[in-house]
């Protein structure tokens, strides 16, 4: 993405500019090229570090986290404004105990009584609003034009055409392969099963066995081996791998073809002016795996200091806007949910969601430009294909050239772990020289799931809350700010990385060997968030310190 040249200015040119109250037209400067070169972290996280360790400092932690402890030290005493966070995705589950104290509340609008008392267009919005109504199955979007195809222009039913011939060759090929897989770990669940000689037993009761049995040895490596990936027990690994079979099979047999889950949510999603505010008032969680959505809420927002389960990356109100299904989002949904977020007063919106497909981006691009021009910043996650997006497009996007920006409020992340090593940027994650921005945690990040629990993911999901949580952070301190200068402050203010990476889409989990790359290729600005850089650079371009 384009970005605009630094600037370099002295602190008494910002003092001056500051005080005549033209904060938003200074220009965000070139953030420091200073490299922290310290040994990679050897020893194994303890439990505070795993579940904190987005929050961490690299310079006094060892582990390349947004600093975001080091940001609140900084900030002690300042006077910051109520920020609004628009989480555009699944459902969210508000009423969770670390969630409950930050949800947006609409006071304008009566719960329950039916009428649209602020006369937004929507009915009982009170905490948000759910464009899915009923709905959480559904199809992707490729899935949708080829049931469809009048939706989609010529050009485009043929390249869907092809792309669905390539998924059912590469359904087939993953399912041999999970097949395989999965006979494995039936087979080292019968091993460890007889030789603890019960049937349910935990990952840490597999580490400690100590034997010289091979095949025993055998099957705890693969519990290993799945482990590392994230599994916490062989159960959930064979639960995970069976569904995954059924899923291929399901596409080899176009079984996702037959069925339109659109039709309980009863508009014509094609249209964007069929059924103004379609849907319902009700933005939790459908069922309790619809956990996407709280847990991007909580790495952004849940309550800090509270003495349960963790800790946001800032002091906000979260607005739950259900936009986001099982299988592709809706343009028209997608597009709504953000002007709906914007109307009612967001300064940050979040989207945690990405396909491969777009008949009406143009809905979409036109609701970016909205929100630009209401100053609402848009954080937006690279994907998760391992993909290069300067070549190859996902949406939503900001630039339908993958050159030309349709204005300067959306910011794109890209996913890292916490390893400050050549495993630093997710080997899963997208990237771009132009079309990331910058990157944030996104592995194995802890935060709320519905109905009172906590669980680790990962994702480009995960990462562009973290970044949406700092952003949130800079404009509540510093609310003079536009969207656009925070949007430069976060790229610009990240920690340089100086490192040579395994370039995302190379390795063992692509089968291939790891193809090195300097760190700063992935990205725009080659750094990774960072909440303290941030807000001292806010507070220069406010103030004029230092």
């Amino acid at each position: 993405m384009r970005v605009l040249k630094p600037v370099f200015y002295s602190a008494i040119a910002v003092a001056t500019l500051a005080s005549c109250k033209t904060v938003s037209k200074i220009p965000v400067p070139a953030g420091s090229n200073t490299v922290v070169n310290i040994p990679a972290k050897k020893a194994e996280l303890t439990d505070y570090e795993q579940e904190n360790w987005q929050h961490l400092d690299l310079a006094t932690d060892t582990i390349p986290g947004m600093s975001v402890n080091k940001a609140y030290e900084f900030l002690k005493g300042k006077k910051h404004v109520e920020v609004v966070v628009g989480v555009v995705d699944s459902g969210t589950d508000l009423k969770h105990e670390d969630l409950v104290d930050v949800a947006w509340v609409n006071t304008k609008e009566i719960p329950g009584d039916g009428i649209d008392n602020d006369k937004n267009g929507y009915v009982d919005d009170i905490n948000g609003w759910n464009f899915l109504g009923d709905s959480y199955k559904e199809h992707l979007e490729y899935e949708r034009i080829l049931m469809k195809p009048e939706v989609a222009s010529a050009e485009l039913l043929a390249e869907v055409k092809n792309f669905h011939a390539k998924k059912v060759e590469e359904a087939r090929v993953r399912k041999l392969n999970m097949e395989n897989r999965l006979a494995n770990v039936k087979k080292a669940q019968e091993q460890i099963k007889k030789h603890l000689n019960k049937d349910a037993y935990s990952a840490e009761e597999i580490m400690s066995i100590n034997t010289k049995d091979k095949n025993v040895k055998d099957a705890i490596s693969i519990a290993k081996m799945y482990f590392g990936y994230g599994f916490s027990s062989l159960k959930e690994t064979s639960d995970y791998l069976s569904s995954d079979i059924k899923k291929s099979i399901a596409t080899i047999n176009e079984d996702n073809l037959k069925t339109d889950y659109r039709t309980v949510v009863g508009d014509n999603a094609y249209d964007i002016n069929d059924k103004p505010g379609y849907g319902n008032g009700n933005i939790g969680h459908s069922e309790k795996d619809e956990a996407h959505g709280s847990h991007v809420s909580g790495i952004i927002g849940a309550t800090r200091n509270n003495d349960k389960g963790m800790n946001g990356v800032a002091n906000v109100k979260i607005m739950a806007v259900r936009s986001v299904s099982e299988g592709d989002e809706y343009d028209k949904d997608v597009a709504l949910g953000i002007r709906y977020a914007v109307d009612n007063g967001a300064k940050v919106i979040n989207t945690s969601f990405g396909k491969a497909f777009s008949p009406n981006k143009e809905w979409v691009y036109d609701a970016i430009k909205y929100a630009a021009s209401k100053d609402v910043l848009i954080v937006n996650a690279a994907g998760n294909d391992g993909k290069n997006i300067d070549v190859e497009k996902t949406f939503p996007n900001d630039a339908p050239d993958l050159m030309n920006e349709v204005a300067d409020n959306f910011l794109t992340i890209g996913a890292m772990s916490a390893n400050y090593n050549e495993e630093l940027p997710a080997a899963f994650s997208n990237y771009g020289k132009k079309n990331v921005d910058v990157f944030a945690p996104g592995v194995q990040v802890y935060s709320t799931t519905p109905e009172n629990e906590y669980k680790k993911f990962n994702g480009t999901s995960m990462a562009s809350p973290a970044a949406a949580g700092v952003a949130a952070l800079v404009r509540s301190y510093y609310p003079e700010l536009t969207a656009s200068q925070v949007k430069h402050i976060l790229m610009n203010s990240g920690t340089k990385i100086d490192l040579e990476v395994n370039k995302p889409g190379t390795g063992a989990r692509y089968g291939t060997a790891p193809v090195k790359v300097p760190f700063s290729e992935l990205s725009v600005s080659g750094r990774v968030v960072n909440a303290y850089n941030a807000v001292r650079m806010a507070d220069r371009m406010v103030n004029g310190r230092k």
